[in-house]
């Protein structure tokens, strides 16, 4: 490698590996840039979390030389940790500008109003073909296919060459809001040939081609002409072409619209503000119209798509909605596929709105669907436009990654220059080539309810342990004379199945607190017993059961 200084570096904090919590750095001599700063949801894996967000302690560390944060477009996995980082650059009294197109800017706004950062936040808007300079960089927006509308791919200049950052995108010929996937532009960069491109690795496993959002709207209009009864429609609540789809058929079938939801109530206010949504007529009504139109010409759009526990839809499922309660005639219909980790929350609702009488309709059973990503056959048209001197997949699981480096060596890349990288780990390219070298701080940062970080692996696996064994607490009171029991111990649990029904269990472990602290003197170590105790418990509770009890041994000197 030459002089560090002549050195281009892209750093991915978070989605190569996993699918969320997108972020790309960029770093070239003093100049550091931030493609996409996302979030990614908890599964079964973190009980008790909220979101998971990108490790900045990387950024935090280099602040001097962070310049500028780049969006290519507004889902929660590119935007959703943007006010976790500028809320720790602001407490630095640091404020880096954003750059996005006009819908993501909206969107981020919403998330900036939430969080109280809006005023201390400079979120520009660019138009595809736009140019922003930072330092070394010169970062170009072009228009891409996807699933909300505003979506960007972007071209980087910098002294070496080249990059082209895709983004998520698929090629759709007929887009239902005109926006297309800028093949001509790609191509143009392609004439001399990218130095790097880093590029959407979602759905490589899919042969073919997606199928365009028409077919959604072409299935939703028929759906919403044919039902009898009230329609619920469910999908991300920054999915506004899927909200246009269900508006003009709204207004098509002489029926309106009535939107629940924070965020989607939120979304389609700012989306309808800056011109993104066409709303006919008097289509949307409110909560008291709602209540006495007829069911017959009545559709709900709301969120839950995900069965998130606090979402529209999971209350109407539980019951628990203040205007809505499902019954039989409805119809259900969930305009998503359920994000990995969310599959088993999405199903218990379809079952629940099911056993309440409704007719459910979800990516199974019509397509009323489709992925917003590119399929096998769209990365070979972009890698082919392309032509890049180096690759590496972006966007996807470990395997979507290694599946993505192996089509680009069949498309004719040497595979020295095609590279799968995790999260932290550092690509560097000079003059003399590409290779990777080194890592930084990636970590998991868990969000639970207002504490950002303080949640740690062992945290979430003593979590789990609760969940799937209980918890035995062991209390031994301590002469602190002479440092021997001063009354037998107690033995208590919570949800450790087997101790109610076995008191012989209880009673063992009695009898091994006993021998481990009966003889003990006043000069004893007790943070070492401390331990200790903990251990032979834990050992011995799970000889007995099997299981593995999250115990906890309380001392008190009496």
């Amino acid at each position: 490698m030459t002089n560090a200084n002549e050195t281009l570096r892209a750093i991915p904090l978070g989605g190569l590996g996993e699918i969320g919590r997108n972020m790309m750095l960029y770093e070239y001599d003093d100049t550091i840039i931030a493609v996409d700063v996302g979030l990614m949801f908890p599964d079964v894996e973190h009980p008790g979390v909220d979101l998971i967000i990108p490790d900045f302690q990387y950024v935090i560390d280099n602040v001097d030389r962070f310049k500028a944060i780049f969006l290519t477009h507004g889902h929660e996995d590119h935007i959703g940790a943007i006010p976790f980082l500028l809320r720790e650059l602001d407490a630095l009294n640091v404020h880096v500008p954003v750059f996005c197109l006009q819908l993501t800017r909206g969107l981020v706004q919403v998330k900036l109003k939430e969080h109280r950062l809006l005023d201390k936040s400079e979120v520009n808007v660019v138009e595809p073909g736009d140019v922003v300079d930072v330092g070394p960089f010169s970062v170009e927006f072009f228009s891409v296919s996807h699933s909300i509308p505003d979506a960007a791919g972007l071209i980087i200049e910098t002294p070496l060459g080249p990059i082209v950052h895709t983004g998520d995108f698929k090629i759709d010929h007929t887009p239902l809001l005109g926006q297309h996937t800028d093949l001509a532009r790609l191509a143009n960069v392609g004439e001399d040939g990218a130095l790097l491109m880093c590029a959407d690795s979602t759905y490589v496993e899919m042969e073919g081609y997606t199928p365009s959002e028409q077919r959604v709207a072409e299935t939703l209009d028929r759906l919403i002409g044919e039902a009898d009864g009230r329609i619920i429609v469910t999908t991300f609540a920054s999915l506004i072409s899927r909200v246009q789809i269900v508006l003009d058929a709204a207004a098509k079938h002489g029926k309106r619209v009535f939107v629940t939801g924070r965020s989607m109530v939120n979304n389609v206010g700012m989306a309808r503000d800056l011109g993104y949504l066409r709303v006919q007529g008097n289509v949307l009504m409110s909560v008291n119209e709602m209540r006495q139109h007829p069911d017959a010409k009545t559709i709900i759009i709301c969120t839950g798509s995900q069965g998130e526990p606090t979402s529209a839809l999971t209350r109407m499922a539980n019951g628990t909605h203040q205007q809505i309660a499902i019954h039989e005639g409805d119809t259900v219909i969930l305009s998503s596929n359920p994000v990995p980790g969310n599959e088993k929350s999405v199903y218990k609702n379809i079952d629940l709105l099911m056993e309440g009488g409704a007719n459910v309709i979800y990516n199974r059973l019509a397509d009323v669907h489709v992925r917003g990503h590119a399929s096998r056959e769209e990365l070979k048209v972009i890698h082919r436009l392309v032509r890049p001197k180096y690759f590496m997949g972006i966007h996807g699981e470990y395997r979507h990654l290694v599946l993505h480096r192996e089509l680009a060596i069949q498309l004719g890349m040497d595979e020295r220059d095609a590279f799968v990288l995790t999260d932290g780990e550092v690509l560097e390219i000079d003059a003399d080539g590409a290779d990777v070298n080194g890592t930084v701080p990636a970590d998991y940062i868990y969000v639970d309810g207002i504490g950002i970080g303080e949640i740690d692996d062992f945290v979430l696996r003593d979590r789990q342990r609760l969940a799937d064994d209980g918890l035995v607490v062991v209390v031994a009171a301590i002469d602190r004379h002479t440092g021997k029991l001063a009354r037998p111990p107690e033995v208590m649990s919570h949800g450790f199945a087997g101790a109610d029904e076995e008191p012989a269990l209880m009673e063992g472990v009695q009898k091994l607190i006993t021998g481990v602290l009966g003889s003990q003197n006043a000069n004893v170590s007790w943070s070492e017993i401390h331990e200790s105790l903990k251990d032979d418990v834990a050992e011995y509770l799970h000889k007995q059961t099997h299981r593995h009890p999250l115990v906890i041994p309380v001392t008190l000197e009496v």
